[in-house]
């Protein structure tokens, strides 16, 4: 093959006839876990609302609002699922995964709003003390909420993990830092119940401070995705699987990007310039399954199969002008 180059994708060639294509299974999942981590967080926010209303805690109040933002959260990633349903079109060849990345800023959108109205009920009743009433019903409450958002958490996380959406992991951590923040109101009723009636309020910016902490990381997971961004291993995992494909003599370039929480991967390799195009096409389609046994997140690969004397993208870029 002399000079030739070649491009393998699972998607064009009949290789998973038959077989259910793993990204949706992987979207059927979130949006079961969205859905069902949607509906155990409004019960628990709704919970905690009459409680509020009964007993004026902003401590307490600033936890619900919280709750409420986070099942908020999962109305966009429903979306965003929901389109990832779509097949590639001529318009969007790729298909809809960014969608979820979209629905991703969102949530950090959302996590910071929340936060916001956290920090400005809190300062103004340090301004502006209020009794805070049964304050059995407040520890009650914080119990609730802390229970309600561990278990959305370990839910989340795990189907996030499990299918490789960023966007779900995030909001999943964001629950377990909120049930952490359910048990610092217990703290504050503790403290308005010992004499020190601004524990409420003080607890309510302490809670602020934490969903801004949540805010900067969350944002730092998305926006890495959105700029393409990748965890290195994943790069070397990549190399790695395929360079021990019998073969494959190098391989000079990899390109790997998450869409949605799916991966795509762009690769070149080198074989031998002897090989006819039905080899090389052999080689590559070995690589592509190889890949396929190591990164349960890969849906699309490209492979490029180079002459071993002509490899690498310096045989593939513009000439320069002179």
């Amino acid at each position: 093959m002399q000079g030739g180059h070649q491009h393998d994708s699972e998607k064009h060639h009949g290789h998973t006839h038959g077989a259910v294509d793993p990204s949706i299974i992987s979207t059927s999942r979130g949006i079961w876990a969205v859905k069902w981590s949607f509906i155990a967080l409004m019960i628990t926010a709704l919970l905690q609302i009459f409680i509020v209303y009964i007993s004026g805690s902003v401590a307490l109040l600033a936890d619900t609002i919280h709750n409420f933002g986070d099942a908020a959260t999962a109305i966009p990633l429903w979306i965003a699922f929901s389109l990832a349903r779509r097949k590639p079109n001529r318009q969007f060849t790729y298909g809809y995964g960014r969608v979820e990345d979209l629905a991703g800023i969102l949530i950090v959108v959302l996590i910071l709003f929340s936060a916001l109205v956290a920090g400005y009920q809190s300062i103004i009743r340090l301004i502006h003390p209020q009794e805070v009433m049964f304050l059995q019903y407040v520890a009650i409450a914080a119990l609730i909420g802390f229970l309600g958002n561990e278990a959305v958490a370990q839910f989340r996380i795990k189907t996030g993990k499990d299918i490789g959406s960023a966007a779900l992991i995030a909001d999943g951590y964001h629950a377990r830092v909120d049930g952490f923040t359910s048990l610092a109101v217990l703290l504050g009723a503790i403290g308005v119940w010992m004499g020190y009636p601004l524990a409420d309020p003080v607890i309510g910016l302490l809670i602020t401070i934490a969903i801004l902490k949540i805010v900067w990381d969350s944002g730092k997971i998305v926006f890495s995705r959105l700029l393409d961004g990748v965890d290195p291993e994943v790069i070397d995992e990549v190399r790695h699987a395929v360079s021990h494909v019998e073969g494959v003599e190098d391989v000079s370039d990899t390109r790997v990007r998450w869409i949605g929480h799916r991966l795509h991967a762009e690769i070149n390799i080198a074989v031998d310039p002897a090989l006819s195009v039905g080899e090389g096409h052999r080689i590559a389609d070995d690589a592509r399954k190889e890949l396929l046994k190591h990164l349960k997140y890969l849906s699309g690969t490209t492979i490029h199969v180079d002459p071993s004397n002509e490899s690498g993208e310096k045989y593939h870029s513009r000439p320069s002008q002179e």
